[in-house]
């Protein structure tokens, strides 16, 4: 797309911001319920059809990762916004009787949205939900890595919003780049730390406000006491899912020593279930999104061999049709790649540790996590490690769940990320919390007014120590 193509519908969106804001709760619902029946109804088999031209991703999982989650955060939305946009009255100090207080939300003004290729409707459109909600426009900036995606998701688009109001664009960095340059009011982005930075950076140079969505190397503990045929199916399921090309996915695990080695029994006769002995056949089983990642996964893999990582199960992988098959990996030295970056692949190395503060040791000696899980029957032990250790979210004998329930707020902290979104959280996020105090009689505050003199002095010390 040409920049000045980009420049226009900027404009456009920059004009037509005060109507867009103007809309009443009755509005904003009609677009947000036009929006879902495009979702559920007329673009579900086209959606279906495009994730999994472009990386495999069963029919089943879209479903339930991808359109279910965008049409419950639409139903949560439509329920509550009367609600959101309501305004909130305020107590008044004494000093201030005469007067009334409140807040009320008002829209940022013209947002853009970046959203990356492994959940490209969800991460897409659940923002968009948000800030349609907060009475804003927004651009659209999904990745160019899901092009058939991309492509139905340009459609609804065009079926449903003028470009002045909601716009998607499609191409690569340099698209990304010249939207970053634009003075937009709030800036939605979902992917890694490091562009995470450049998304903050440009931002900086407006002044605009972020939401930054990042990710990291989550943490999975297992301790003696958990139940490890159930630890073992929920995390071959978390891990695997969407062939671990998840930000909230179990980076790695980190076990007690005493149950290592069942742990690793269940979880590979887990996979075994879950996928066949040979996942490569599985209709079930997701793929790499295209080579690069592919290729960033294969070194990964053999990088932690050459350096003594020893193969649980799996480890094989098919070029031609992006296959990397579940894998677990144990003994894998600190110094391997697979150990200092986010994997977001189905490779799983497993740490072990012999009591609980050498865990949370590990844990707080690395960036702050997207998620950290802790599977364990002792509640003592849990609610140390929840109180010693700094997550954007947790769950407790489960994982992946947290990001379903749109009342929690979902996010991360420092590098895992800035700012939350889901439900009212979301709504917040692309709004401004406008301030408003109005007088209706003469205030105390009116005495301290100059002239200073020696009364009002002591009207001062007064109200410094009553008031």
């Amino acid at each position: 797309m040409k920049l000045d193509n980009l420049i226009e519908r900027f404009k456009a969106q920059q004009k037509n911001q005060y109507q867009v804001a103007a809309t009443g709760w009755k509005q904003r619902v009609k677009k947000l319920h036009a929006l879902q029946q495009a979702i559920e109804k007329t673009y579900r088999k086209p959606l279906q059809d495009a994730l999994l031209a472009d990386f495999g991703k069963p029919t089943i999982e879209t479903d339930l990762t991808e359109i279910y989650q965008v049409v419950k955060e639409i139903k949560h939305a439509k329920k509550q916004l009367r609600h959101w946009m309501a305004a909130r009255k305020v107590p008044t100090p004494s000093a201030l009787l005469g007067t009334t207080s409140w807040y009320r939300y008002e829209p940022k003004g013209v947002c853009l949205i970046i959203s990356p290729w492994n959940f490209p409707v969800n991460l897409t459109f659940g923002p968009l939900v948000a800030a349609i909600a907060a009475g804003n426009a927004a651009i659209l900036k999904p990745s160019e890595m899901t092009p058939h995606t991309t492509a139905v998701m340009g459609q609804i688009i065009a079926d449903l919003f003028p470009e002045n109001e909601v716009a998607l664009v499609e191409g690569g960095i340099e698209v990304s780049t010249a939207l970053l340059a634009l003075p937009f009011h709030h800036i939605f982005f979902t992917g890694s730390p490091r562009v995470g930075k450049i998304v903050m950076k440009a931002a900086a140079e407006h002044l605009s406000s972020v939401t930054l969505e990042l990710g990291g190397k989550s943490p999975c503990i297992v301790d003696e006491t958990a139940d490890i045929k159930g630890a073992a199916k929920k995390i071959a399921w978390g891990k695997f899912l969407n062939s671990g090309q998840i930000c909230i996915t179990p980076d790695y695990l980190l076990v007690q020593e005493s149950v290592a080695d069942r742990l690793g029994q269940a979880l590979e006769k887990q996979v075994r279930s879950f996928f066949g002995p040979q996942p490569i056949a599985s209709h079930s089983y997701a793929r790499i999104v295209n080579n690069s990642h592919f290729k960033r996964l294969v070194n990964h893999l053999e990088d932690a061999l050459d350096k003594g990582a020893v193969l649980s199960f799996g480890g094989t992988y098919e070029a031609d049709s992006r296959y990397m098959a579940p894998t677990l990996l144990r003994k894998v030295p600190e110094t391997a790649t697979l150990m200092q970056e986010e994997i977001f692949g189905p490779l799983l190395p497993m740490v072990t540790y012999r009591n609980t503060e050498e865990a949370i040791q590990y844990i707080n000696a690395r960036e702050k996590a997207l998620s950290l899980y802790i599977f364990s029957k002792n509640r003592k032990s849990t609610n140390h490690i929840l109180k010693q250790t700094r997550a954007g979210s947790s769950c407790v004998n489960t994982n992946l769940l947290q990001y379903s329930n749109h009342h929690l707020p979902f996010g991360g902290v420092n590098n895992s990320g800035i700012g939350k979104s889901h439900g009212i959280y979301g709504f917040k996020e692309f709004s401004n919390q406008r301030a408003v105090l109005k007088q209706t009689f003469p205030t105390a505050m009116e005495l301290l007014f100059p002239p200073y003199n020696s009364f009002k002095q002591r009207v001062a010390n007064i109200t410094l120590r009553w008031f």
